[in-house]
């Protein structure tokens, strides 16, 4: 995977090795990150994720040891290195050397890291399926919820994997009451009626950068966007049902438990203002570090 990587003030061209069995983050799991990305020169909404790294890292108790501007700098720095027409991925991160005591991460030891490499948008024209499955998102006072923490992410391998167990690509996870709150992998839109509707927020899952741009873009286009409950029922007698995300951006549910779904009219007009706003407002210029 061809790419380029920033620790410790030096950039270089393998990934450094930089854990050991001690780390606190290598045993306990405390590292946040971001993802953004630098599609063929454009770089969306990078100042939010740059923003919102520090604000996981401040939530897992850890001290960030850059600013969000810097973050962006580099960020920039590191995509310029690239291809011009390269589609990356961009993660900043920060993770904890120390603990104080058994668990307690100390502050004073974080680290930040940042990787860019190559990652091609994912085809949608076939789009994908999913499925519901047992596991849930945890409530705000069971896990640290409002971080982008490495340690919620093998609730979401393991619901994955159920998914793909039963033949289908990916897994839609309720919360705590039942309801339903996001696929595994990115967050959820569905459409009845001509009504967009997403899960509103209630702390049991990170409500994503792209899925808030997304829901703007469309009530400023004339969409009605909901953010309300969403239950099981809705998702099975939806006219369509997209999913949000960083990676994919804008990507379409087209079988959900069996039920075959079309690429929609709604999710394909949300995919085109995603991507009519991304290059109006976001051609990366150059910035220094």
């Amino acid at each position: 995977m061809a790419g380029v990587f920033w620790h410790d003030g030096k950039w270089m061209t393998e990934e450094p090795k930089v854990l050991g069995p001690m780390d606190h983050a290598f045993w306990l799991g405390s590292m946040v990150f971001d993802g953004a990305r630098a599609i063929r020169g454009l770089v969306p909404d990078l100042d939010r994720h740059c923003a919102r790294v520090i604000r996981s890292a401040e939530a897992m108790m850890m001290q960030p040891t850059l600013a969000a501007d810097r973050i962006e700098a580099l960020c920039r720095e590191g995509v310029a290195k690239m291809p011009a027409d390269a589609e990356l991925y961009i993660r900043p991160m920060f993770f904890v050397r120390r603990g104080i005591g058994a668990a307690f991460p100390d502050p004073a030891s974080t680290e930040f890291i940042l990787s860019v490499y190559d990652a091609p948008l994912p085809d949608v024209s076939k789009g994908f399926s999913a499925c519901l499955v047992p596991f849930r998102r945890p409530a705000a006072d069971m896990a640290p919820t409002d971080a982008k923490a490495s340690c919620l992410y093998p609730n979401s391998s393991r619901a994955a994997a159920a998914a793909r167990a039963r033949g289908f690509d990916n897994a839609v996870l309720c919360d705590f009451e039942g309801n339903v709150a996001e696929f595994a992998t990115s967050n959820m839109m569905l459409v009845k009626d001509g009504v967009v509707m997403t899960p509103a927020v209630n702390g049991t899952y990170l409500a994503g950068i792209t899925r808030s741009r997304v829901l703007t873009l469309l009530r400023e286009a004339g969409i009605e966007a909901r953010e309300c409950v969403v239950t099981p029922a809705m998702l099975r007698e939806a006219d369509e049902i997209f999913a949000t995300g960083n990676f994919g951006k804008v990507q379409y549910c087209t079988n959900f438990e069996g039920r075959t779904l079309p690429i929609g009219p709604v999710a394909q007009k949300a995919r085109q203002l995603y991507f009519d706003w991304a290059e109006r407002t976001s051609r990366m210029l150059p910035k220094a570090a």
